[in-house]
């Protein structure tokens, strides 16, 4: 067995709001934040962004109203690396940072996503002229008040270098009423600073996904010839990227239409660009040469694989094994975060087939059982279940020792003796 322990990583993002004049919600910007303190000490954009990516937007998004805007700000390399396509359109807005060079391969890159339908800001322009090529591409302009001194002659200035007839107008580090006032006056029509409110840090918690994972998915998303059924097999082994991607599916929309039966119909359901973007998001913003793979993140993928099995063989026609598999996968996901199971399966797009087997009782709450016993040795429990489903006592032991070989080599446990990795229950 492994015996790493879990260990649970807070993150914290900041959704600061920006206002219309009339002082009505907009939309929000996230920051990246390294405490609840409201602090950001940001060593790697790349970094900060993808975890705001990863984690952040579906965190912000709970409770979110529709129609809000999310602003989320883009380093250079990850615009060369189409990492925007990763967000949904409708929703997300690129925000270019201010040292972004306007090299051939930057340009290129924005102006992929502009015509694939993303909204593009620039971030706290004060008049640079560096920023002008991005100008034709733009269609939000931030302007940096504060920069300026919040001096009207100043802000005047910097907006003659802005197309403001096709462009809004978005001030940030607005601080008072006056200035606010003066802004209207000036054209802005959005609004941002600590005149309206400060970033407001939203707290959560996830899972790193295991270095196995890691690699297995780096390489997979690396190659041209990329397949779609190989990436719902590698996520297959991690419990915490795939709880991740099924929150990200429900908080950007994906989910309200249709429910999620597996891997494969998530994958499908985001588009396979946005999932891979998605995924190389994910994987970065989990890199720690600490591992963090451990008994329960083990346990929950044998489950998923030795649910399936048991489905695969069984005479029921109710029993889906890509069903029986994420409930497996899924069914410590309350240990693993330190969070109410009823509470998880209110942020994810699950077939209510699935929420039964985790939170009642039925057929999938049986095989959930049948997995449980064999774990605690309950060989009474395990007996009387299996004759339940109908089944050979010697049939279903082959399928958990089975379960376990096939966990240990998807996580990469190869430091298990060899006997103990052939032995079945009795």
């Amino acid at each position: 067995m492994p015996e790493n322990s879990p260990i649970i990583e807070a993150i914290f993002v900041a959704r600061q709001p920006i206002f219309h004049a009339d002082e009505s919600v907009w939309g929000y910007e996230l920051l990246f934040r390294t405490s609840e303190e409201n602090i950001a000490i940001i060593t790697d954009e790349t970094m900060a962004t993808s975890s705001v990516i990863a984690d952040g937007l579906s965190m912000a998004m709970e409770g979110m109203a529709d129609g809000m805007h999310i602003l989320i700000n883009f380093p250079e390399q990850m615009l060369a690396d189409d990492i925007g396509f990763a967000l949904p359109k409708d929703i997300c807005v690129i925000e270019i940072l201010e040292h972004v060079r306007p090299t051939p391969e930057t340009l290129e890159a924005v102006e992929k996503l502009k015509k694939a339908g993303y909204t593009i800001a620039i971030d706290d322009f004060s008049g640079q002229s560096h920023l002008q090529p991005f100008m034709d591409l733009a269609d939000i302009v931030k302007v940096d008040v504060l920069a300026l001194d919040s001096n009207p002659l100043r802000i005047a200035e910097a907006l003659k270098s802005i197309p403001v007839e096709r462009v809004q107008l978005l001030a940030e580090k607005v601080e008072n009423a006056d200035i606010f006032t003066l802004l209207k006056a000036l054209g802005f029509s959005l609004f941002q600073g600590f005149y309206f409110s400060k970033p407001e840090v939203i707290p959560g918690k996830k899972l790193s996904s295991n270095e196995m994972t890691k690699l297995q998915l780096l390489s997979e998303l690396s190659n041209i010839d990329f397949d779609p059924k190989r990436l719902a097999e590698i996520l297959q082994s991690d419990p915490s990227l795939s709880y991740r991607l099924f929150r990200y599916i429900n908080s950007v929309g994906h989910g309200l239409r249709f429910k999620v039966t597996s891997l494969k119909r998530a994958i499908d359901m985001m588009g396979m660009i946005q999932a891979k973007h998605w995924l190389r998001t994910a994987v970065i913003s989990d890199i720690n040469p600490t591992p963090k793979a451990g008994e329960l993140a083990y346990m929950s993928v044998q489950r998923a694989k030795f649910l399936e099995s048991i489905c695969t063989a069984s005479t029921s026609e109710a029993c889906q094994p890509d069903t029986m598999f994420i409930t497996g996968l899924f069914s410590l996901l309350d240990a693993m975060l330190g969070m109410d199971m009823d509470d998880i399966l209110k942020a994810l797009p699950l077939d209510e087939s699935i929420i039964q087997g985790l939170t009642t009782e039925g057929e999938i709450r049986d095989l959930l059982d049948l997995a449980t016993s064999y774990e605690m040795g309950e060989w009474k429990k395990t007996l009387k279940t299996i004759q339940k489903l109908d089944m050979e006592t010697d049939e279903a032991d082959l399928l958990y020792a089975r379960s376990r070989n096939w966990a240990q080599k998807m996580l990469g446990y190869s430091n298990i003796p060899h006997d103990e990795k052939d032995d079945n229950h009795q």
